[in-house]
């Protein structure tokens, strides 16, 4: 059973939340970053990239960043621009972007649940990142972005939701991007007690987004567990933080492909080629999306084309094997444009849903890209069908929306000695 467990968190006083609450450091180019830096004394961006402050460049990931990393974390404590609740609590959490309203529970899960499959997994995690992600956790001893989990959808769950988000929020702030966050911080003992009885109840969650890093948090706790003697299991380092949505709260976007160079292949070419799995439609429309599962939209030369799978090209049996993302794979990229590794190929880009089919159009009009596929968003169901069978989706197969802040709730896994 789920493992969802309140906690002290470490975060923002309210009058100041706004200004510390950030993207991460990849969300932002070069000049936004300076300029977030430079006017903006408390974003937590000065914790994320330490060297802004004193000018001295350290190697990302290296222990004397990740130590500048951390002493720069104690001080927004001290400098009391963050503080950790005396309660523990569950955190109430909801954000609405472009009119889609998101609501869930920041909280913290076990790392057993991970290790023995209660938190289960649809991608694949790479061991070198796993490892550096392990490194900064063993120095900086904190989590301020959140795993993004779902849960079967539960009636008693909505019914607190509910009822906390009608009273007065602790935070309730929007961002340069137009994103309204709201939080409601719950520890009445009560309801925490309700919560947690309730998630315990509940056999499976899923991870949407947070592969890496549950996986870290997992390989460190391990590290930990040998290294300390009078290790008890109650340790803050068995738990990393999430943020739990029911599956209806989530929403899960296409994420697109931009292929950079046809090589030899014509547009004429490429469209007799395709005859032999799809069935091909001219679409004459300005923008176009595909309106149901294993139909890929196309893009290229001017035109978009409607590519639906032919019966045969796929076993619908299969939960991997049947996803549009491997059809394009099979049938296109890789006997067609030669395209057969798409964690390494340069020759392919990825554009995620939520930019929209123009974005698409785009990139192959600025000559950024020849072709442009489109795909049919995965359902959840199907997310959830590989996750139970312990396959693995292709890369960038989903992008899954809401996605979070860093900074506005912390776990920190630091004896509490501030």
């Amino acid at each position: 059973m789920a493992t969802v467990l309140p906690f002290k968190a470490i975060r923002p006083t309210s009058d100041k939340v706004h200004l510390v609450a950030s993207r991460s450091v990849d969300g932002y180019n070069l000049p936004e970053l300076k300029e977030k830096l430079s006017g903006n004394p408390y974003t937590f961006l000065h914790v994320i990239n330490p060297d802004f402050e004193d000018g001295i460049r350290t190697r990302p990931g290296s222990k004397e960043r990740l130590t500048k990393v951390k002493k720069r974390f104690k001080s927004f404590i001290k400098e009391k621009i963050l503080r950790r609740d005396e309660k523990a609590a569950y955190y109430i959490y909801r954000q609405i972007k472009n009119e889609n309203e998101y609501i869930g529970i920041i909280a913290c899960t076990s790392i057993d649940d991970y290790l023995s499959g209660v938190i289960k997994v649809h991608e694949e995690t790479i061991t070198q990142r796993e490892v550096k992600l392990k490194e900064y956790l063993e120095v900086c001893e904190f989590n301020a972005e959140p795993v993004l989990f779902c849960y079967p959808n539960d009636s008693v769950l909505d019914t607190i939701i509910k009822e906390v988000s009608e009273g007065y929020p602790d935070y309730n702030f929007s961002t340069t991007d137009k994103v309204q966050h709201t939080l409601w911080v719950v520890n009445d003992t009560k309801t925490v007690e309700n919560i947690a009885a309730r998630f315990a109840g509940i056999p499976s969650i899923y991870i949407a987004d947070g592969h890496h890093r549950s996986a870290s948090s997992a390989l460190l706790g391990n590290v930990l567990r040998k290294s300390k003697k009078d290790y008890t299991g109650k340790e803050a380092f068995n738990y990393y933080l999430g943020v739990f949505f029911a599956e209806t709260q989530l929403q899960i976007y296409d994420y697109n492909r931009l292929i950079k160079d046809m090589g030899e292949l014509t547009t004429t070419k490429l469209l007799e080629s395709l005859k032999l799995k799809f069935e091909i439609k001219e679409i004459n429309e300005t923008v176009f999306k595909p309106t149901k599962k294993h139909e890929i939209s196309m893009y290229t030369a001017n035109k978009w084309y409607s590519l639906v799978a032919k019966t045969g090209t796929y076993n619908s049996e299969d939960p991997v094997g049947s996803l549009d993302a491997s059809i394009l794979t099979e049938h296109i990229l890789s006997p067609l444009f030669e395209i057969h590794d798409l964690k390494i190929d340069k020759r392919v880009g990825f554009m995620p849903g939520i930019k929209g089919a123009e974005a698409l159009k785009k990139s192959v009009d600025d000559g950024k890209a020849e072709v442009a596929f489109g795909l049919y968003p995965v359902t959840m169901e199907h997310l959830k069908w590989i996750a139970d069978t312990k396959r693995i989706m292709p890369p960038k197969s989903t992008w899954v929306e809401p996605k979070m802040r860093s900074g506005i709730v912390i776990y920190s896994f630091e004896e509490e000695t501030n």
